[in-house]
């Protein structure tokens, strides 16, 4: 699992867009027998053929993975400085917390499916990866320091996989690509708007995984204004 991890990951940062590396990631999803399904809202997902959310009542989360862009090389806003080790770690972990509490949220609603820290014959297992996260310089003159996301490149790519936590088979992985031109990321042109959007897509993944939840309960889906 983690070797398919480091090649899908390795995939989606280089780009799938030549078809001798697509025809590697088709393979590197489909790994432990998942096949492909469509999934409103996710760009690729792929599950097992008999997998079913119906018996998981609770959710455990391991810790938000991310990792930015091989060519992510910026400099601090308002100079030519590069941004310290430090500094990409504070983008780094401050986006994981973000993914995190917005899915726990999300999946806990209304007392849903809420997030455990142990494992169960009802505990689905979330392993949530962003990858390829390209983003602007953060703003160290502000307190406390916030981050904009490259208007002309930023892009952020959600990977995630499902599990049975007591088991460790897998259920599914799922990939979806956000770039900055697209109207979900309009609007990162500070640091409050930044957070703003992040918290947008944050919540739209977790609301298709908490949809797909409710289908699989049986629980009637809002309508939609």
């Amino acid at each position: 699992m983690k070797m398919s991890f480091v090649l899908l990951a390795t995939m989606l940062a280089a780009g799938t867009a030549h078809s001798a590396s697509q025809a590697q990631f088709d393979k590197a999803m489909s790994h432990d027998g998942l096949q492909p399904v469509q999934v409103k809202g996710l760009s690729l997902a792929y599950k097992r053929p008999d997998a079913t959310l119906a018996g998981y009542k609770r959710v455990s989360i391991d810790p938000v993975e991310v990792r930015f862009a091989k060519d992510w090389k910026p400099t601090q806003t308002g100079s030519r400085l590069p941004v310290s080790a430090a500094q990409r770690e504070d983008i780094r972990t401050g986006l994981a917390k973000l993914v995190r509490d917005e899915f726990e949220k999300a999946l806990a609603e209304k007392g849903r499916y809420p997030v455990v820290n142990e494992s169960g014959p009802d505990v689905l297992r979330l392993r949530i990866n962003i990858v390829n996260l390209y983003v602007n310089a953060p703003d160290t003159g502000s307190a406390p320091p916030s981050y904009t996301f490259n208007m002309s490149a930023g892009e952020m790519t959600l990977f995630m996989e499902l599990f049975d936590s007591e088991s460790g088979q897998i259920l599914a992985r799922v990939v979806d690509r956000e770039q900055a031109r697209s109207p979900a990321m309009a609007g990162m042109a500070n640091g409050v708007s930044n957070v703003d959007a992040a918290q947008g897509i944050a919540t739209e993944w977790a609301r298709i995984l908490r949809d797909a939840f409710d289908r699989a309960h049986a629980i009637p889906q809002p309508k939609k204004l």
